[in-house]
């Protein structure tokens, strides 16, 4: 099973700098299987989790540690959440 992570790459002490979004696929074990930059964010939720740094690194090698989004908006809903949403 892959999954598709969104990885944001970010600047908390200058925010006049744009983030860089990284689009990665991976296992169910979490080996990077492949990375690609993406230009800006997608306009649809596609993606299985989320991730961000800021530390304001301009790769993903590069950097020590990352949060995790829990709930953005382009996360897809989880089983759980459109079994509510049914009812």
């Amino acid at each position: 099973m892959k999954r598709k992570i969104l990885v944001i790459l970010s600047d908390r002490l200058n925010r006049l700098r744009k983030p860089r979004y990284v689009e990665m696929d991976c296992d169910e074990k979490g080996t990077i299987l492949h990375e690609r930059f993406i230009r800006s964010l997608p306009n649809v939720p596609r993606y299985d989790e989320v991730w961000e740094n800021d530390e304001g690194k301009k790769s993903t090698i590069a950097c020590n540690r990352f949060k995790r989004k829990y709930r953005h908006r382009l996360e897809k809903p989880s089983r759980r959440e459109n079994n509510r949403k049914r009812k």
